[in-house]
Order: structure tokens, then C-alpha cells, then sequence
């Protein structure tokens, strides 16, 4: 979820129209919105049209016609949430700041060099729904778990990269001279150590000397504890007193705020003069 905006900084009309993307508005509510994320499922299927062989040639236009015109409305809503932002660059630099421009400027790029690569609308698709989970407030509780323990994730990732590297240099000794062809290089075994740690097991690249097996019996028994300690450090987060007390002052200063705009629309009707 993006977070909410509780600051009085910036403009009135800066602020508005923070309250208008976020769908706390208090006149348009939540259909801005909701307008955005039923683009964002017809965009999903649209480009699952694209990839159907056989249609005739006007819905392939059609259908790239409805991309241009999505793309546009994503570039608009990148524009006005850039002059709305507290801090711009902070913006900028944000993953909802960097999945929003991936939500339209690929498109951009496409259209400009003249390539008709629809193999990169992948990436465009994958961004705009991830903009989806812009306004979850389950997402928003996960990032706020992340982000309270990114320390311990910043040491499983460590541990887990050393691990990948041992794995590769390990069964590169053990397996080099029985299959020269296989693992020819502590780097081509990275793709081995890889499938192997995480458990995914293909079987296109298997050890077959006896140090191998062992070796590689040992990877797997570590490689199941340590893939999953991410999860549970997230779990624990995400059941912490902590993350509880977050969301419930972020509960508090929102029904502050619906009682604020309340209060102010009873005020307004209140000062409408009254006719005979």
C-alpha cells in the first residue's frame, strides 16, 4: 500500500490531490482508484489477446490502440503523483515511484525505436500489476514487517550468496574431472548450486562420484533451514507488538481524518444559504 499522506506540507491543491490518487477524496472517494486498477486488469487482458494467433488484423490494432491509451493515462497519473510528492526524488527513487514508470515508459521506448518487441510488454504488464497491490493494506502491513527486520534479511542474503559460492566451488572439485563437460567452471556450476540449495532439484546437471553425493546430501540438509529463515523472520514481524501498534495509530489518524472531513462537510451544508 502506498503510504498514506498525513503531512499538512505542500500546497492545497498539492495535498488534494494526494487525497485524490490515494482514493481519499473527499468528493471522487475511491473511484480514481478503482478506475486505475480495472485499466490495469483490461490491460492484463488485452495482452493476453495480443498473443492469440488468428484474429483478425483490426483487433491487433484495436488492442494496441487500448495499450497507447493506457500508457498514456499511467504517464499522466507518474506526472501528477511526481508534482503532488513530499519529496520528489524520494518519490523517484520509491519501488511504487520506479513500478509506476515501469507502467508506461517501456511502451515509450518501444514506440520510439520503432520495434514491435511485444515480448518486453511482459515487463510493462508486470508493473502495472503490481500496481495493484498499491492500495492493499495487507501489502502495506508486509512492507512495514520487511523493512523492520531488512537487517536480519540483509544477513540471510549474505549467508545465502557465500553459501551459493561454496556450493559451486565444492562440487566444482568433486565433479570437474568426472564430468569435464558438465561443470567445466566454478561459474557454469552456479546454475547447479542454485537449483540445488533452493530445492528445485531439474536434474539437467546431477553429481555422480560418491564425494559428489555426499557433498551435495549435505548442501541440501543445510540449504532447507537456512531458505527458510526468510519466512519465518517475516512471519515473526508481521505478528510483532510493534507492527501491531503501527496499525493501530495509522487506524486512529484515519478516523481522525474521516471525522475532520465530516465535520467539514457538515459546516459546508450548514453555510448553504437556504431557499424559499
Amino acid at each position: 500500500m502506498r503510504a498514506a499522506d498525513h503531512s499538512e506540507t505542500g500546497s492545497a491543491a498539492q495535498k488534494r490531490l494526494r487525497q485524490l490518487l490515494d482514493g481519499r477524496d473527499d468528493r471522487w472517494g475511491a473511484m480514481p482508484v478503482l478506475f486505475l486498477h480495472g485499466l490495469i486488469v483490461a490491460s492484463a487482458m488485452s495482452y493476453a489477446m495480443l498473443t492469440v494467433p488468428g484474429l483478425p488484423d483490426w483487433s491487433y490494432t484495436a488492442l494496441m490502440a487500448f495499450e497507447r491509451f493506457v500508457a498514456v493515462v499511467f504517464a499522466v497519473e507518474y506526472g501528477l503523483r511526481l508534482y503532488a510528492a513530499r519529496h520528489r526524488l524520494s518519490y523517484i527513487l520509491s519501488i511504487w515511484g520506479i513500478i509506476d514508470l515501469l507502467a508506461w515508459l517501456p511502451l515509450v521506448i518501444l514506440e520510439l525505436s520503432g520495434a514491435g518487441a511485444l515480448r518486453l510488454l511482459r515487463l510493462l504488464l508486470l508493473a502495472r500489476m503490481l500496481k495493484l497491490l498499491g492500495h492493499s493494506a495487507a501489502m502495506d502491513r508486509l512492507a512495514r514487517a520487511i523493512r523492520s527486520v531488512r537487517h536480519e534479511l540483509t544477513l540471510f542474503f549474505v549467508v545465502a550468496a557465500l553459501m551459493l559460492y561454496v556450493a559451486s566451488v565444492g562440487i566444482y572439485l568433486f565433479e570437474h574431472d568426472a564430468q569435464p563437460d558438465v561443470f567445466t567452471s566454478v561459474p557454469a556450476a552456479l546454475w547447479w548450486s542454485v537449483v540445488t540449495l533452493t530445492t528445485v532439484g531439474y536434474g539437467d546437471t546431477v553429481p555422480i562420484t560418491t564425494g559428489g553425493r555426499i557433498f551435495t546430501g549435505g548442501i541440501i540438509m543445510l540449504s532447507v533451514g537456512v531458505f527458510a529463515v526468510p519466512a519465518g523472520v517475516i512471519t515473526s514481524a508481521l505478528i510483532s507488538p510493534d507492527i501491531e501498534d503501527i496499525e493501530e495509530t495509522l487506524e486512529k489518524i484515519e478516523t481522525s481524518e474521516q471525522k475532520t472531513r465530516n465535520q467539514r462537510r457538515a459546516v459546508a451544508k450548514s453555510n448553504k444559504p437556504h431557499t424559499n
